[in-house]
């Protein structure tokens, strides 16, 4: 399993603000010891903090690897269809704004 949001060099990099941790978390001891934190101190980041533009870039850029192109074009191209179909069908208005 690869880590892709929210790791530590992310919150380093985009100087994300910290949030008072939890103070019964049982993984904080192993946390702060592992980036050299304060023990007494618990604190976490919350990914919502990140730019929502660089949020989507990061997952993008994760999920990219496992993406069928072609794949993706030919649903693209069916949701098209199907959407030319239902206004075809139903007119420019939703189903339920339409008059009887």
């Amino acid at each position: 399993m690869e880590r892709v949001l929210l790791t530590h060099d992310q919150v380093r990099e985009h100087e994300l603000p910290a949030a008072t941790g939890k103070a019964g978390d049982p993984r904080w001891l192993a946390f702060a010891d592992r980036y050299e934190l304060d023990p007494g101190q618990p604190v976490q980041w919350e990914v919502e903090a990140l730019d929502p533009a660089e949020l989507q870039r990061l997952v993008l850029d994760a999920v990219a690897l496992y993406i069928d192109n072609a794949v993706l074009i030919d649903r693209i191209a069916e949701e098209e269809r199907q959407r030319g179909f239902h206004r075809r069908v139903g007119g420019a208005q939703p189903f339920a704004e339409r008059q009887p």
